[in-house]
């Protein structure tokens, strides 16, 4: 193969992965981020009850974002698999492995999701009263944040071989690999500090630990989408 066919065929399979990349960001951060900041109010079962009920359509299509999420995330980590698997195969596979096994998990931790579907229009005459129905909203919005958890750590795992692997290439820039590796354990403190610290949250660092992960990721989504990838030196 020469060095044009490849570099053009390494350009269409990292446009390729971008796109798939973009997907994940796009449905990601509107079912994680802007749903749940439109409707949950975490102090108040009554309000997030009126606003899930009064704004279901948009309830329903942060579902639909999810599940589009999970199958965009099955076929980035394949995508990617072909581009870098040369670098080194034992680290695309253990990407593979770590980013797929969040799939599972995070489409079984919707059920809460659809539970609440299920509250709002009982098949059966409820014998709860509104508070509790309310409460039982925000039992299972609650149990699907703890699933997000879980999940998570997974979306954190895959970044470090992910990064690795872009680190190595010479196909892609270096910084972005470190910002992945780096996000990675920004990931997991952020997990473990909010198991150990309830408060945590209030501290207002959370989101500067997850920034590396932040930067790294859309900026190799950007960068697969419309730069593409360099062919491999030669050896």
């Amino acid at each position: 193969m020469t060095n044009h066919s490849l570099s053009r065929s390494n350009n269409s399979l990292a446009r390729q992965a971008g796109l798939f990349y973009l997907g994940v960001v796009l449905t990601g951060i509107f079912s994680l981020m802007y749903v749940p900041s439109q409707l949950i109010v975490w102090s108040d079962a009554a309000t997030t009850f009126k606003n899930i009920s009064t704004s279901e359509t948009l309830f329903r299509w942060g579902i639909v974002s999810s599940m589009a999420c999970y199958v965009f995330f099955i076929f980035l980590p394949l995508s990617l698999f072909r581009l870098l698997e040369s670098v080194n195969r034992w680290y695309a596979q253990l990407m593979v492995v770590l980013s797929i096994i969040s799939v599972p998990i995070s489409f079984l931790n919707l059920s809460h999701k659809f539970s609440i579907l299920t509250l709002l229009h009982p098949e059966l005459p409820s014998t709860l009263t509104q508070v509790q129905v309310q409460e039982q909203v925000m039992f299972h919005l609650n149990a699907y944040n703890d699933g997000i958890v879980i999940a998570s750590v997974f979306w954190g795992l895959w970044l470090f071989p992910f990064g690795y692997l872009i680190f190595k290439s010479g196909i892609l820039p270096k910084a972005l690999g470190v910002m992945l590796m780096v996000g990675c354990f920004g990931y997991l403190i952020n997990i473990v500090a909010n198991l150990i610290n309830p408060t945590y949250a209030d501290l207002g660092i959370a989101g500067w630990v997850r920034l590396p992960a932040s930067l790294g990721e859309i900026g190799t989504c950007l960068w697969l989408l419309i730069i593409g990838a360099k062919e491999y030196p030669k050896s």
